[in-house]
């Protein structure tokens, strides 16, 4: 694959935010394997939920309520969650601590679920998570998207980015680049478009020795609004 050089992109997008030091504040720094796999297995859960409600909605509105999803779910414990009977979930999905949205509340049980088989197999879904290689990052989005419910498209990539997982996202500013250089065309989301992107992220972080997150996001810096 014919990539253009990560230099000129990372000189690009450096000229476009002032300087390469204005460039590096930006710049998002991933956590360790060990760092990823201390993390309890509630925050996965409930950064899972927080991006499922925002999506489609003001995410500051959601962060607002935040509060009392955490006190309305028990603080998102995986076994509680669970155990809990189907009735019940449908009288939290009343409860106007939290916004009220019965298929969105119904994720939360489904991915305990997804979350407490990882863990049987690996010791959490935490460690289940860092030891992924990220050289096969989509083939995480794509567990989670078969397996978990609601954690298609962007939002299990961002929800990985949020917890310290290195991912590249497919923002609109990194698709408009890769699809003007031709390394995808067709569905964003077809096999065939997310093998290309992996491969291309991979060879840039091969030149580079960057994280895929900073890989992402100087590329979304080089080019587009900056909608990142």
């Amino acid at each position: 694959m014919a990539l253009e050089k990560f230099s000129e992109i990372y000189h690009r997008a450096a000229t476009r935010k002032g300087s390469n030091s204005d460039l590096e504040q930006r710049l998002a720094h991933p956590k360790s394997v060990k760092e990823l796999g201390e993390i309890p297995d509630d925050r996965w859960l409930a950064t899972f939920s927080q991006k499922i409600f925002q999506s489609g909605m003001n995410w500051q509105v959601v962060r607002n309520k935040w509060p009392g999803f955490e006190e309305v779910f028990w603080g998102f414990d995986i076994e509680k969650m669970c155990l809990t009977p189907p009735e019940m979930w449908e009288e939290k999905a009343t409860n106007p601590a939290i916004i009220r949205h019965l298929g969105k509340v119904m994720t939360i049980p489904h991915n305990a679920q997804m979350m407490k088989s990882a863990a049987k197999q690996h010791g959490s879904f935490a460690k289940f998570v860092a030891e992924w290689p990220e050289s096969d990052i989509i083939g995480l989005w794509a567990h989670l998207k078969k397996h978990g419910s609601r954690l298609g498209g962007n939002t299990g990539p961002y929800s990985l980015r949020m917890m310290g997982k290195d991912t590249f996202i497919l923002s609109g500013d990194v698709e408009g680049y890769l699809r003007a250089h031709k390394i995808i065309d067709g569905g964003r989301d077809t096999r065939k478009s997310l093998h290309a992107a992996q491969e291309a992220f991979n060879q840039w972080q091969e030149e580079s020795g960057r994280p895929l997150c900073q890989i992402s996001q100087i590329i979304a810096f080089s080019v587009g609004d900056n909608s990142y």
